[in-house]
């Protein structure tokens, strides 16, 4: 049985978006923001995960932003995550289309609304999250009928849904992490878009195919540098990518990078720090 790791992190003076900031630049599985402090969920190797949680943090108290911290360690046996979740899930409104809907939650849809019914388990993409709203939130824009669509990253599965649900033809999602295949296969049948949301395990490179007329992906500013070059050649010439999970910090790289390729920034949204980008050839 796979084993997880909790760290909850307590600082003082108690910064949510500064804190949380930080720590989604690591290869984490989650976080849940309390009043106090964050738990943060990892698998793998906790030793060094532990280290570079005490680098960051250490960082943050020689440069005078924060006066202490402290960092505690549980351990998580894989089944008790969806009592973990289903303890902290609530429904969540993106915006006046577009609703999220824990599968164990009742809710009474309007007229109109998109209801995405998301169970995360150790995945990525509750909803909660700025970087995944700003994204939702432009799938209402970017998202029509005949496109098709490639969700690198895409952890519970919930872009590539949306995607379907708004009016999408086809959608392809493809993450390393095999546990959000499992996940996102999950979700696909509980909004009956199993048929139109092709599941991968791996990367980029795993996706066959080109000529994707909408790419999105929620992923740190370091990766997203690193697959310019790939999302370019998945695109069709009048595609359109949607990258977030970008600090307003990260925009001059981003933009540095994808402008070399010949990519044009054709929106931005901003929501607290983070913001999303929209780029077109």
């Amino acid at each position: 049985m796979k084993k997880f790791f909790i760290y909850k992190i307590f600082t003082i003076p108690f910064d949510l978006e500064q804190l949380s900031g930080i720590i989604w630049d690591f290869e984490i599985t989650g976080l849940l923001e309390d009043d106090d402090h964050i738990s943060v969920f990892t698998s793998g190797n906790s030793k060094d995960t532990e280290v570079e949680f005490e680098e960051a943090l250490t960082k943050l108290k020689n440069d005078m932003l924060i006066e202490s911290f402290r960092i505690e360690k549980e351990l998580l046996e894989d089944q008790n995550w969806n009592k973990l979740w289903e303890k902290s899930r609530e429904v969540i409104r993106v915006s006046n289309r577009i609703v999220i809907k824990p599968t164990f939650k009742n809710y009474s849809a309007k007229k109109n609304e998109v209801i995405l019914n998301i169970d995360p388990k150790m995945s990525f993409g509750t909803g909660e999250h700025q970087t995944t709203k700003l994204i939702l939130r432009l799938l209402e824009t970017y998202s029509r009928e005949s496109v098709k669509v490639l969700d690198v990253g895409s952890g519970t599965g919930i872009l590539a849904i949306t995607a379907i649900k708004l009016g999408a033809s086809k959608a392809v999602a493809v993450d390393f992490d095999e546990i959000c295949l499992e996940n996102c296969k999950e979700n696909c049948l509980h909004n009956n878009v199993e048929d139109t949301v092709e599941v991968l395990t791996g990367e980029i490179d795993s996706v066959d195919g080109k000529n994707f007329d909408l790419i999105l992906a929620n992923i740190q500013k370091n990766v997203l540098l690193e697959i310019a070059e790939k999302i370019k050649l998945k695109l069709n010439q009048s595609g359109v990518v949607i990258l977030s999970g970008l600090l307003e910090s990260d925009k001059s790289a981003i933009e540095k990078k994808y402008h070399s390729l010949g990519f044009k920034t054709t929106q931005i949204e901003q929501m607290d720090e983070w913001i999303a980008v929209v780029f077109t050839m």
